[in-house]
Order: C-alpha cells, then sequence, then structure tokens
C-alpha cells in the first residue's frame, strides 16, 4: 500500500483587492475562488456572483477588505456572448443536459427581418422564468436538487432588464444553424433560458453550447488573467496583479477628508462640508492617500457605509505603493 504524501499547509496572510479572473471551462466559480485564494495564500475571499461551471470569462474576485464592496459587482449589469444551436432542446438549456426534442431548421425562416423582430421582443424590461438546474431554492431547497431528482416545481416568472442584444445567424463547427447572441444584462438574468426562450420565439427550439462573460460593471475580458497565468508567476508578481479595492467602486464619486474628519468618518461619524447630494460615495484619506470607505451624501452631509477597519488600511498602505496625487482635501471627483 502506498503511502499517501502529506498535504502542503499554506501559511495564510492577509490580501486585500480585487482578482480580474478569467474563469476557464468547467470550473466552478467557488473552485476558482478557493485556487486563487490558494495561490494567494489569502486569509479571506469571496466572489461577486457565480458563473456556470460551462461558463468562460470575468470573475472578478475580492480579498480581504474588497469583500465589503462585492455586492456593488452583484447588482452590476452584465455582458455575455453565446451561442445557441437552433433545432434541439434539453434538460438543461445547455449543451450538458439531455435531449428533449429536435425539429427541423428552416433557414429560410431566419431571415434579418426575422432576427430583427425577435431582438425587439426580447430587448428591454421582459419577465423570464428561472431554469430548474438554477440555484434558486423554493422551501429551503435549491431548484437543481429537485432536477436531479427528476422533479419539476412550479416557478414564478421574474421581471429583468435586457439593456442591449444582438442576434446574428451563424454555423457550429458541425455546420448547425446556431444564434450568435450578445446581450447586456441585468442581475438574475439566465443566459440559457434566454437562448432557450429565443428558440421557441423563432419556432425551432434551441439550446446554449457556448457561454462567455465579457463584461460586469464595466471590468471588461481584457483585464483579466487567467488561473494558468497566475500560477505561473512568481509569488511576487500574483499579489501585483490585484487591483486595489477602489477598483470596485468605479462611477462613485470621491471624498478625501483632512485627518481629524477621516478619523471621525471611520468610527461611523457624520461629516459636514459643502458637498452636492450624492448617492454613492468613495471616501478617502488625505494624508497618507488610503480609501477609508464607502457613504452617500445628502443635504451637505457624508454619510458612512461600509468601513474599512484601521488595521485593513494600515495592511493595504504597507502592501501597496500609493500617489501622493490622490489627495485633494475636501474635493469631489469620480473614480
Amino acid at each position: 500500500m502506498t503511502e499517501r504524501a502529506p498535504r502542503i499547509r499554506v501559511q495564510r496572510r492577509p490580501v486585500h483587492g480585487v482578482l480580474l479572473l478569467d474563469k476557464p471551462l468547467g470550473l466552478s466559480s467557488n473552485d476558482a475562488l478557493q485556487k486563487a485564494k490558494w495561490l494567494l495564500r489569502a486569509e479571506k475571499a469571496g466572489h461577486t456572483g457565480t458563473l456556470d461551471p460551462l461558463a468562460t470569462g470575468v470573475l472578478p474576485l475580492c480579498f480581504g477588505a474588497a469583500t465589503k464592496f462585492s455586492q456593488l459587482q452583484l447588482e452590476a449589469a452584465k455582458t455575455y456572448e453565446a451561442i445557441a444551436v437552433l433545432g434541439t432542446t434539453t434538460t438543461t438549456g445547455d449543451a450538458e443536459g439531455e435531449v428533449l426534442e429536435r425539429r427541423e431548421v428552416d433557414p429560410a425562416q431566419l431571415t434579418p427581418e426575422r432576427l430583427a423582430a425577435v431582438q425587439q421582443q426580447f430587448t428591454g424590461p421582459i419577465r423570464q422564468v428561472p431554469p430548474m438546474h438554477s440555484a434558486l431554492k423554493k422551501d429551503g431547497k435549491a431548484l437543481y436538487e429537485y432536477a436531479r431528482a427528476g422533479v419539476t416545481v412550479e416557478r414564478e416568472p421574474r421581471g429583468i432588464v435586457i439593456h442591449a442584444l444582438k442576434l446574428a445567424l451563424t454555423r457550429t463547427d458541425q455546420a448547425l444553424f446556431a444564434i450568435k447572441i450578445i446581450v447586456t444584462c441585468s442581475k438574475g438574468t439566465y443566459i440559457r433560458t434566454l437562448g432557450e426562450d429565443i428558440g421557441a420565439a423563432l419556432g425551432c427550439g434551441a439550446h446554449l453550447s457556448f457561454l462567455r462573460r465579457i463584461d460586469t460593471g464595466g471590468i471588461g475580458v481584457e483585464r483579466c488573467v487567467t488561473l494558468a497565468q497566475l500560477e505561473a508567476m512568481p509569488e511576487a508578481e500574483r499579489l501585483a496583479s490585484l487591483e486595489a479595492p477602489e477598483s470596485l467602486l468605479a462611477g462613485h464619486t470621491r471624498v478625501t477628508l483632512d485627518g481629524e474628519n477621516a478619523a471621525r468618518f471611520l468610527s461611523g461619524v457624520r461629516r459636514r462640508g459643502n458637498w452636492p447630494d450624492a448617492s454613492a460615495v468613495a471616501v478617502f484619506g488625505e494624508s497618507p492617500p488610503a480609501l477609508l470607505g464607502v457613504g452617500h451624501i445628502v443635504g451637505g452631509e457624508l454619510v458612512p457605509g461600509r468601513l474599512l477597519s484601521p488595521l485593513e488600511i494600515q495592511q493595504i498602505l504597507e502592501s501597496t505603493p500609493h500617489s501622493a496625487s490622490m489627495a485633494h482635501s475636501g474635493t469631489l471627483e469620480k473614480l
């Protein structure tokens, strides 16, 4: 009997920042997170919304203080590229499921005018029935658990928003007719279901064979690194590949406070100033220039929201070079 090699124990450390990951095919979001967490030896980590194992693309991973702002990415609009193969429906809405039905595809019916009409039909506010193969819960149990047991439960349609949709006729490697989908959508949209619904509207059914998230909240896939790239880096480069926690705060109004006001804000005390109302504010200290947290401004009052701890701020300052040009006392800017 061969002896099992001793498991290497990783010495964890405080890591603060955002890893913009291009998630690989076949890994769950949590598997990708745990792999990156292990490579960075990070103490605390979380992701910003799941991607199916069969999907690739943008998955921002938050470490340390950045986890306090992960909800912002959960709420952000997302853009996907997908391929919906026409003529075949499956139990899961993608290529992993068992075939439910095959129908003949008539290319003469797939005119640009027909695609434009369907594109219009699925643009804007629409309602969508969540798929059985999803993590949504009913009576405390995930829908995919019912599905695996062969049970179908009733699901209420949910309101979503398709901000932009582009459909184009294409062919797969097997020369099957398919629709290339580029869609920007709100939180809660199931692209598999959208593909199925588009196939139904075209009268022939469809299932997804490819899904890639190319943008989330303005973070494009071109800014992302892969797990393979991360693994090949020396450890110092891995840490350097992280973006600062404030990279999640794009669009927030920036306020910089002097030392006394910064300390009071960090204690959760409202500050008064000559500021216009703003619903989303990123607050920085002046000296040293460091992110303190987020809040909002109403009636000239800066109201604290999610705050970093003094220890987190110290650890970030010790690990990240900060430019003195970031400090502008009392000023307002857009990040």
